[in-house]
């Protein structure tokens, strides 16, 4: 096994989901009037994260992060805790002020492929049965946040050795998805 570090969570190895897993509560890393959010609904698309956006807990050279209906997300607790990390980002990351995790990100654009999904670090969650990562997003990101460019075919291997098929941008149909929006948009496809 590869001492290359892509996240704790995956590591050691790549816990498969259960079908029947219906939701949990995720929880930030304060230690007093945490931030809690209910998530009523298992995930999907999840996958490990390179880019310079999705928080990392210490130590990870990657996110894992998944998404699920924006209605099936709910704060329960210190909501006024919460601030959007970057207003102007497509992903608006609402973290706690107060340790910095990343609860849930949300895309507001109507227009956009994913709007009504919101982006949740399962990790967070102290249920299991959560879906498993299946792929790498924005592998050569994480150039961008100091991993030396000499270590990418390690890393590439290492996501590979676990499972997580590497790609440079999003998986082939998630990619496909953001396309055959944009193509309806422009009127190139029927709605």
């Amino acid at each position: 096994m590869s001492t290359v570090k892509i996240h704790p969570s995956v590591d050691n190895g790549i816990k498969v989901g259960d079908e029947n897993f219906a939701g949990g509560t995720l929880a930030c890393h304060c230690a007093q009037d945490q931030v809690t959010v209910e998530v009523d609904a298992q995930t999907a698309h999840n996958h490990a994260c390179g880019c310079s956006k999705c928080w990392k807990p210490k130590g990870a050279t990657f996110s894992v992060v998944a998404v699920v209906p924006r209605d099936k997300v709910a704060v329960t607790a210190n909501a006024q805790k919460l601030k959007v990390v970057d207003d102007k980002a497509t992903i608006q990351r609402h973290a706690c002020s107060g340790c910095g995790v990343h609860m849930f990100g949300r895309i507001e654009n109507p227009e956009h492929a994913f709007h009504g999904l919101d982006f949740i670090h399962t990790e967070l969650s102290p249920q299991t049965g959560w879906s498993a990562p299946g792929f790498a997003a924005f592998v050569s990101s994480i150039i961008e946040t100091g991993t030396p460019p000499a270590q990418m075919a390690a890393v590439r291997a290492r996501l590979r050795e676990l499972g997580l098929e590497p790609y440079d941008c999003l998986s082939p149909a998630l990619m496909d998805a953001l396309s055959t929006q944009v193509a309806k948009l422009r009127g190139v496809l029927a709605s």
